[in-house]
C-alpha cells in the first residue's frame, strides 16, 4: 500500500477538530502525543493505556509511516 494511502487511513486533519492538529483518525488524540511518549522513554503500550481511543494498529502505522519517511529521505541523500 502506498504511504499516502496509509496516511489518509490513519491520520486526520480537520480544521474543526483540535484546530487542524493532525490526530489519529476517529479520535481527538494528536499524533504528536505518540512521539512525545516514545521520546520520553515510554512504550507504545503505555501510550495506548493512556489513550484508549487509539488502536494499536493506528499507533504502529504512524511509527511505520515515520520510519518509511526517514528511510526514504536517507536513501535519496545517500
Amino acid at each position: 500500500m502506498p504511504v499516502s494511502d496509509s496516511v489518509d487511513n490513519v491520520i486526520e486533519i480537520d480544521p474543526e477538530k483540535m484546530h487542524g492538529t493532525p490526530v489519529f483518525r476517529g479520535t481527538r488524540v494528536p499524533i504528536q502525543n505518540l512521539f512525545d511518549y516514545v521520546e520520553g522513554g515510554d512504550s507504545v503500550e503505555r501510550f495506548l493505556d493512556h489513550f484508549p481511543t487509539v488502536a494499536r494498529s493506528q499507533a504502529i502505522a504512524v511509527l511505520e509511516l515515520s520510519r518509511s519517511k526517514v528511510l526514504d529521505e536517507f536513501e535519496i541523500a545517500a
